[in-house]
């Protein structure tokens, strides 16, 4: 299990070399699923370029990365032929329906499952928690996303709090449920 649930994306150059580090191969190789499903909304879609820019900077190659709108599913096989997918930020509630009725809801738990990579941004994390309900259910707490001030730094506690909150420069990883939680970034 490979996560890194995020306000902002590789903010920090803190989180974009955990991120190189949990990819663990040569970046120019590295194929992305890039889901920008969630922005919906003008300021949302304005932040599109820097999340795709997250990738790019970290040495994926331009034609490695593939723009996945969620119109319809994706089986595992097919998924699993990606080394991390990103899940953008904008309406959290659109993209939670879209990845429920399409069934990649099933698709996505089993590539985490099977140690696939996700980095989700903003409404790409949320859906991951308890704030929604038909939410993807990996983190069994509410989380909060944009905040001024966050969490600790450090491994953390489970059975988890009611509410993890999240600065823009900070990521919650998640390596294995429960002892491989852990704040990085400030």
């Amino acid at each position: 299990m490979r996560v890194l649930l995020t306000s902002a994306g590789l903010e920090t150059e803190e989180i974009k070399e955990y991120f190189v580090d949990m990819i663990g191969k040569d970046m120019s190789s590295v194929k992305a699923l890039f889901i920008p499903t969630a922005a919906i909304d003008a300021d949302a879609i304005g932040v599109l370029p820097k999340c795709m820019n997250d990738l790019l900077k970290c040495g994926i190659q331009n034609k490695n990365i593939k723009v996945y709108d969620l119109h319809i599913g994706m089986d595992v096989d097919e998924l699993r032929q990606y080394d991390v997918v990103y899940l953008c930020g904008g309406n959290t509630a659109y993209l939670l329906d879209r990845i429920n009725s399409t069934g990649f809801n099933t698709t996505l738990m089993e590539y985490i499952q099977d140690n696939g990579l996700v980095i989700g941004v903003s409404a790409g994390s949320l859906i991951f928690s308890n704030n929604l309900p038909g939410n993807l259910g990996l983190i069994d707490t509410k989380l909060d996303v944009h905040c001024a001030e966050g969490e600790k730094k450090g491994k953390v506690e489970y059975p988890l709090k009611d509410n993890i909150r999240l600065t823009n420069t900070c990521s919650l990883t998640v390596r294995d449920i429960p002892n491989g939680l852990a704040i990085i970034g400030e």
